[in-house]
């Protein structure tokens, strides 16, 4: 496994509308082995094509994995050169207390310090240590001061800063959510080899703000079928019961049955199912709520059938995202096993 790949990937910085220092990495990875476009909205589609039939009598399958994290932007700064920010995404403010973060200036990045707007621990009330924490109350200091706003822009991109550890099979960094599984998509198309359909692979943006790339993308490519690649929960972990656990590490690819953006396709499920056979080990996923890719898809030209490979994730939604490496290598395996057997799927309802 190219764990280098990865690690440049899980500690790149692309919050929605910003993912250009994503796309260039995905653009050098796909450029010896697919065509390369890149769409208006930012979405850069790798085609592949199938040895099958020629023209358009070739399946389109598109496969879609968002290069975007939750992050922010800079909406304001104070008097004294406090930073507010606009959140992009889902964080819990509970997750966010003390963080490191990078200021994406158009000089290059800016260390700063992700604080919240209290007093120390030592003065609290008990009323006012019992409050909660709101999202808005958090604020970035760059160290500059008044400068501040000399050197930072209104609209530049905050995100997290983090390096990327090994904990024995476990790999943790911020935004395995989705790069993780922009990392699968580069790894088994690179695997794949004889496919007779077209492979439209497409690293989407502004995912986390309501799978808008992937929308415009499917919209744009009117695939046969779209397979999105994504985290999903793995809660095993104290605190929560079995029956929350959604996924388990270490238990293989997830393949989806449902979220709350699509119910997938029965018949590519079954599909995903027989490619894996014994071979591939994977589990069966639940997820009650959260959306991916094919969501956005799904409902396109009067209805595609879609499907989500889900990498079983603890900590989503904070630096802490965590994958185990024999997951990540199923979802490799699977993925180019089932785009070699593409062609002989056969979603339509009788």
């Amino acid at each position: 496994m190219n764990l280098e790949l990865l690690r440049e990937l899980v500690e790149g910085h692309g919050a929605p509308g910003q993912e250009d220092q994503i796309r260039a990495i995905v653009r050098r990875e796909f450029s010896s082995i697919a065509d390369i476009s890149v769409d208006s909205m930012g979405n850069l589609t790798a085609l592949k094509k199938g040895t099958g039939v020629s023209g358009g009598e070739r399946k389109k399958v598109m496969i879609a994995a968002h290069m975007d994290e939750i992050g922010f932007i800079v909406k304001f700064f104070d008097k004294d050169g406090f930073i507010r920010l606009q959140p992009l995404g889902g964080f819990d403010p509970r997750q966010m207390n003390s963080q490191r973060v990078v200021v994406n200036t158009s000089t290059g990045p800016l260390p700063g310090l992700l604080m919240y707007g209290t007093k120390p621990k030592h003065m609290l009330t008990d009323a006012e240590a019992n409050a909660g924490q709101k999202l808005e109350s958090f604020f970035v200091d760059c160290g500059l001061g008044e400068e501040t706003k000399n050197v930072v822009a209104l609209g530049d991109m905050v995100t997290m800063s983090r390096s990327m550890i090994q904990l024995g099979n476990l790999l943790s960094c911020k935004a395995m959510d989705d790069r993780a599984c922009v990392f699968i998509m580069i790894e088994a198309l690179k695997k794949v080899q004889n496919h007779d359909v077209d492979i439209y692979a497409v690293a989407t943006v502004q995912e986390e703000i309501g799978l808008r790339g992937a929308a415009a993308a499917g919209s744009r490519i009117a695939p046969d079928v779209v397979i999105a690649l994504d985290v999903t929960l793995s809660n095993d972990i104290p605190g929560l019961t079995e029956v929350d656990y959604v996924t388990r590490l270490g238990k293989g690819a997830a393949i989806k049955i449902m979220d709350s953006s699509l119910i997938c396709h029965p018949k590519v499920v079954e599909h995903f199912k027989k490619v894996a056979v014994v071979k591939i080990p994977y589990q069966i996923e639940i997820l009650p709520m959260g959306g991916t890719d094919a969501g956005g898809v799904q409902r396109l030209h009067g209805g595609i059938p879609a499907f989500t490979l889900s990498t079983p994730t603890r900590y989503i939604h904070t630096v802490n995202e965590t994958v185990h490496k024999d997951d990540v290598q199923a979802c490799i395996d699977l993925l180019a096993a089932y785009l070699e057997d593409a062609h002989n799927g056969d979603y339509s309802h009788v």
